[in-house]
């Protein structure tokens, strides 16, 4: 299930952020483990790109 983001990420200075949630699996057990990270709105594209 995904969470919803109750507080806003937005700040004054201009700059707008999201909220990533990356899923991988553990090398050790293979279980699934959940990254989530404040990423910039610009580079989310980029983030989510990388492996």
């Amino acid at each position: 299930m995904a969470k919803k983001v109750v507080a806003t990420l937005k700040t004054s200075s201009g700059k707008d952020f999201a909220k990533v949630i990356r899923m991988t699996r553990s090398p050790k057990t293979g279980a699934y483990i959940f990254k989530e990270e404040i990423v910039a709105s610009d580079a989310v594209k980029d983030y989510l790109a990388k492996k």
